[in-house]
């Protein structure tokens, strides 16, 4: 499969699998059109293994490509250092806009309950283009299975993100369908991060580093004060999230070494 896709632009290959990856958001929203009936437990399981996944993708195919390419050592270390902090700082000042959110809130006012997961949705959205960023820069350096894992992680890592987003309008009166739509266009920005991101790399293979720490920045952001807090909010499944958490991180971390 490597070498067939060998023949196609990298930026080809960066679109259409950063898309491919904002995709699973809709596939992982499907259960809704079926039933609502999804436990709370259920879905911060899958979210802790979802966190899993994310965090050893964002170690072995970011972090430390990061530290390869910026030359290793102190210098590797230092432009690594610096992208990730610019990574997470760039989350923070587009979550900072929209702190009031929460996936399952319970509260009994429905026009509140709306705007949060309006504001959810759409915090989410913006929060997937550097997921989309991540596959991009992936593939910038040529290296295919490298980009490959990024894209399959934040797949993965989007399943139960979709139905996150969809399960909450559904419990609020909209239509299944269009609950599956909402959630499936929160994961449609990502082919334009990964659009960007393979295509700056391509120009100036000098940010690669920098690149590869900023979208490592930005991921760790989003696992620790969106998806791992959401994992632990059922005190019942708290320990089922946290090994769900375990199990994803080997799981990726396997795949990551053994196809890489």
């Amino acid at each position: 499969m490597i070498n067939y896709l060998e023949n196609y632009n990298l930026v080809v290959i960066g679109l259409l699998t950063s898309l491919a990856a904002g995709l699973a958001t809709g596939v992982g929203a499907m259960p809704i059109l079926f039933t609502r009936n999804i436990s709370k437990k259920l879905l911060n399981i899958l979210l802790g293994f979802a966190a899993g996944i994310m965090l050893a993708a964002t170690s072995f195919s970011l972090i430390i490509p990061a530290i390869e390419y910026g030359g290793g050592g102190v210098k590797g270390a230092a432009i690594t250092l610096l992208g990730i902090l610019l990574g997470g700082i760039f989350l923070d000042l587009i979550d900072h806009f929209f702190d009031d959110t929460n996936l399952l809130n319970n509260s009994t006012d429905q026009n509140s309950n709306l705007r949060k997961i309006w504001l959810f949705a759409f915090a989410i959205t913006l929060h997937n283009f550097p997921e989309g960023l991540a596959v991009g820069v992936g593939f910038g350096n040529g290296d295919i299975l490298n980009g490959l894992t990024i894209a399959i992680a934040i797949g993965l890592q989007n399943l139960p993100e979709g139905l996150a987003v969809a399960l909450p309008f559904v419990r609020e009166g909209l239509p299944p369908w269009k609950s599956f739509l909402i959630a499936l266009m929160t994961g449609l920005v990502e082919p334009i991060g990964g659009l960007l991101g393979v295509s700056l790399v391509q120009i100036t293979a000098s940010i690669l580093p920098l690149a590869l720490a900023f979208a490592a920045g930005s991921m760790l952001f989003v696992i620790s004060h969106e998806i791992i807090p959401e994992s632990q909010k059922d005190n019942m499944a708290s320990k089922l999230s946290t090994h769900a958490l375990l199990l994803g991180f080997v799981i990726m971390m396997f795949l990551d070494n053994t196809l890489g």
